[in-house]
């Protein structure tokens, strides 16, 4: 049987009003950095290794050449972006690496397709030739380039899997399951480089650091993809005690497992959560810290967004469960100021409820403004207990029927009438945080002491 946990109230009694504290500066992320350089530095690789003929189908190839070596260092940099390091994902947060992560798939795609173009035009160019008879005319006297045609076609089907119309019409289990055949395509990509690309035949010094840099990424991948969560399921032995159903939409799913003070994670954040149970194995999902852990027990609070996250109702007690995290960085030591705002929306209750239990645990004054469609979708209301330091103010109804919206300026500030000195934390669906947003800045709240948290 699983209790019903409350916000404890702070060790200390909060400071009188404080002034805001100055928002840190934006520094350029290493990450960001890092891949400036790194595309810098291959383009002078290909200017040092190419040759000026003034011919023209040599000069298209070159070009060609050196898309290829951006795409391949680039797909390195991509997969890298997600392959769990702890280092980037503290640098800029993983919602930002997975951004990021997309950004470059598109890129990687485009130089994929223009390097082949520019090949294929180069070469018919040279040849004399017509350009759809240069491409028999390649593969017969290179062979090693069948393995680069069908890496190339792994790289455009998993490209077109990820468009927009493409995944909303795939499940996620089939995307994902495509998305792997990427590995598939990076490697083919790779060994023809190596065996005939023309910057690496001659020297065993450029073949040596392109080896390394994609035995390094493979290596990542490994390491904080596969053995460290093999190793955490093991440490850990997290099983699921009970699943309770908390709202409309929304239930509760409580672990228990060991030594999880060492994952170290605060309330806001998420991890990448794996059922091993029939129907789950497949597959990671996000999900959020509805409560801070303690030694032996974690909660995560999921909302019926999808088909994977449906069925968690479904999970039986005693169901093994590998967890990967903690992620994001939604956490209460943004907070600018002592006094905070949260609002939640939907989902969204669940990573604000814990970021509510460790901000009063830091010292902290809250309000927070719940907002459901209907009073039944107010989950975990009963957690937020009323004190000097904790004022819950729960909003049900559709704007249709209030008759108003109670996130607009005019509704909020009567409110919470102090917002321009709070730091506002949001965390629902993206038009409610748009909402929040918009309304929290023009009542004076500045930029840098908002702080979103999107729910699916």
């Amino acid at each position: 049987m699983t209790t019903t946990t409350r916000i404890a109230e702070p060790a200390a009694t909060p400071a009188p009003g404080e002034p805001r504290a100055r928002a840190p500066r934006r520094r350029v992320s290493a990450v960001l950095v890092a891949l400036v350089v790194g595309s810098a530095a291959t383009v002078a690789f290909w200017w040092a290794g190419a040759t000026a003929t003034g011919v023209p189908g040599a000069t298209i190839m070159s070009l060609g050449e050196l898309a290829g070596l951006l795409a391949s260092f680039l797909v390195c940099a991509q997969v890298l972006l997600i392959a769990r390091v702890p280092w980037f994902e503290a640098s800029v947060g993983f919602d930002r690496l997975v951004s990021w992560h997309r950004s470059l798939g598109t890129t990687v795609v485009l130089l994929v397709g223009t390097h082949v173009l520019l090949m294929i035009v180069g070469g018919s160019v040279l040849d004399g030739i017509t350009v759809w008879a240069e491409v028999p005319a390649i593969l017969r006297t290179q062979p090693y380039l069948w393995w680069a045609l069908i890496g190339t076609v792994l790289f455009f089907a998993v490209g077109l899997s990820s468009a927009r119309l493409a995944r909303a019409r795939l499940s996620y289990e089939w995307w994902f399951a495509l998305h792997l055949t990427i590995y598939a395509g990076i490697f083919l990509a790779f060994f023809h480089q190596v065996a005939g690309g023309t910057h690496f035949v001659a020297s065993p010094a450029a073949r040596f650091v392109w080896i390394l840099l994609y035995s390094a990424t493979a290596g990542a991948v490994l390491v904080w993809r596969v053995l460290l969560p093999l190793l955490d399921h093991g440490r850990l032995r997290l099983t699921v005690t009970s699943v309770v159903p908390e709202a409309d939409g929304l239930a509760s799913v409580w672990l228990r497992g060991s030594g999880l003070e060492r994952l170290g994670a605060r309330g806001g954040q998420y991890f990448l959560v794996r059922f091993v149970a029939r129907g789950h194995l497949g597959t990671a999902h996000p999900y959020s810290l509805s409560m801070v852990p303690t030694a032996d027990t974690m909660r995560f609070t999921v909302g019926a967004l999808g088909d994977h996250s449906a069925a968690v109702v479904a999970i039986q007690p005693g169901t093994r469960v590998q967890v990967e995290g903690p992620f994001g960085r939604f956490t209460g030591d943004r907070a600018t100021t002592h006094k905070v705002l949260l609002v939640a929306g939907g989902a969204g209750i669940g990573p604000v409820r814990a970021l509510a239990q460790d901000l009063l645990a830091r010292g902290h004054e809250l309000v927070v403004v719940h907002r459901a469609h209907a009073a039944a979708g107010l989950a975990l209301a009963g957690e937020f207990t009323a004190s000097p330091h904790l004022r819950y103010v729960p909003v049900p109804g559709r704007r249709a029927t209030l008759g108003y919206d109670p996130l607009d300026p005019a509704h909020l500030a009567a409110t919470v009438p102090d917002v321009a000195e709070r730091d506002v934390f949001v965390c629902g669906p993206d038009p409610m945080i748009t909402t929040v947003v918009r309304t929290a800045r023009a009542l004076g709240v500045p930029a840098g002491a908002i702080h979103r948290e999107e729910v699916a």
